[in-house]
């Protein structure tokens, strides 16, 4: 058996390649809310604003890396994301994006019922029901891979 040394931490075992099948499976969950979401006519900006969103509420900063990216990607602007965790103290953000961001966080962080009440409620009066649930099973697949980058310490490596 590997011991690490006196003082230092055990080196994580990558879950995702150590158990592919279990990984791809939740891959196909992420592909599957992938196309609820633009079947529910949310847009791919607004999708990885609750996967930056939740990623930071967590702490990824795998995930965190990967997804700014993708928001770039897909047009989101550099404001925007530099705000998004104060996404309450500014106006760059619709209502149903304000609505989903809410509903991102009390999906996170689901102990505090009151909030989640309050998240649901502005949810319902800026999304259908469609978007309700794709912004929940997105926010569900994100927070996830938090839980498998964060227990598996993924590396962030800096650009070339």
């Amino acid at each position: 058996m590997n011991r690490p040394a006196a003082g230092s931490a055990p080196r994580r075992i990558f879950i995702d390649k150590q158990s592919p099948k279990a990984y791809h499976a939740l891959v196909q969950t992420s592909e599957a809310v992938r196309a609820a979401a633009a079947d529910a006519g949310l847009d791919r900006t607004l999708v990885e604003l609750v996967n930056l969103r939740v990623s930071q509420i967590n702490g990824c900063a795998y995930c965190l890396h990967v997804h700014t990216r993708a928001a770039l990607r897909a047009g989101e602007t550099t404001q925007r994301l530099g705000v998004l965790p104060a996404w309450r103290d500014t106006e760059l953000f619709s209502p149903s994006e304000r609505a989903a961001l809410g509903l991102a966080e009390a999906t996170t962080e689901p102990a505090d019922a009151t909030a989640q009440d309050s998240a649901y409620t502005a949810a319902r009066a800026a999304l259908t029901e469609d978007q309700i649930s794709a912004v929940i099973w997105v926010a569900i697949t994100i927070n996830a891979f938090n839980r498998v980058s964060i227990l598996s310490k993924h590396p962030v490596q800096a650009d070339s």
